[in-house]
């Protein structure tokens, strides 16, 4: 059998490329491993030469290590696309999100409002300028420490409110998921996925991620409140 190939991934995909890659280790000399860390990490760990066959990754930050060589730009390929949902602590009253003002009024309402250091924590930050609400509202944000489930700080009664990928909030115990951000102010992020240069096996590898977009891979995502890229809802 062939050596396994190893990839490097962020949490928001990691429940999903577990269970892709235990299905693909029922196909004969497919075999392949996925680490995963906080998004941040990760594309650090790229830049100092981790040794690894393929990399999973929001969008922005495939896009630049693609830039800088990295990864072999003719196999970056769009994979699955992400929401980003407003939670709340288990015991919390649930709060609608059906339209702008009741988005503004959970903000305003929450005394610590947490959210990633990733794209879905840059979005949020955006959205709060977009929203005018930065300055209101700055003093009362919490960063999750790369790597560190956003709903874990739901959880342990630390935030009030939290934002962040449907796929690493839905499972949290202890944590009410209010749903996605409404209209205009929807928030999504698309994971992408290339080989990285310093694969020694370049084309075994970028054989194996063409089955990412595999039904099952599509499956799966689904399962983790995720939509397979160009696919409707």
């Amino acid at each position: 059998m062939d050596p396994e190939l190893s990839g490097l991934s962020s949490m928001a995909t990691r429940q999903i490329l577990a269970e892709v890659t235990a299905q693909l280790r029922h196909d004969p000399g497919v075999a392949l491993s996925f680490e995963s860390a906080g998004g941040v990490a990760i594309a650090r760990r790229v830049r100092e030469g981790a040794a690894a066959d393929l990399l999973v990754l929001a969008e922005d930050a495939i896009a630049a290590l693609t830039r800088e060589g990295h990864l072999l730009a003719d196999t970056v390929r769009p994979l699955w696309v992400s929401r980003v949902v407003a939670a709340v602590p288990a015991d919390a009253p649930a709060r609608a999100l059906a339209t702008e003002a009741d988005l503004r009024a959970a903000l305003l309402a929450a005394p610590r409002i947490a959210c990633s250091t990733g794209p879905s924590g840059d979005a949020l930050l955006g959205l709060l300028d977009r929203l005018g609400l930065a300055g209101v509202l700055r003093p009362r944000l919490l960063q999750a420490p790369p790597g560190v489930p956003v709903g874990s700080l739901l959880a342990a009664g630390d935030a009030d409110l939290a934002f962040q990928q449907h796929s690493e909030l839905m499972d949290v115990p202890g944590v009410r998921v209010l749903g996605t951000l409404p209209g205009d102010t929807a928030i999504s992020s698309t994971f992408s996925a290339g080989v990285l240069t310093a694969s020694a096996r370049p084309e075994r590898a970028a054989a194996v991620l063409g089955l990412l977009g595999s039904g099952a891979a599509s499956a799966a995502a689904r399962a983790r409140g995720m939509q397979p890229y160009g696919r409707p809802a």
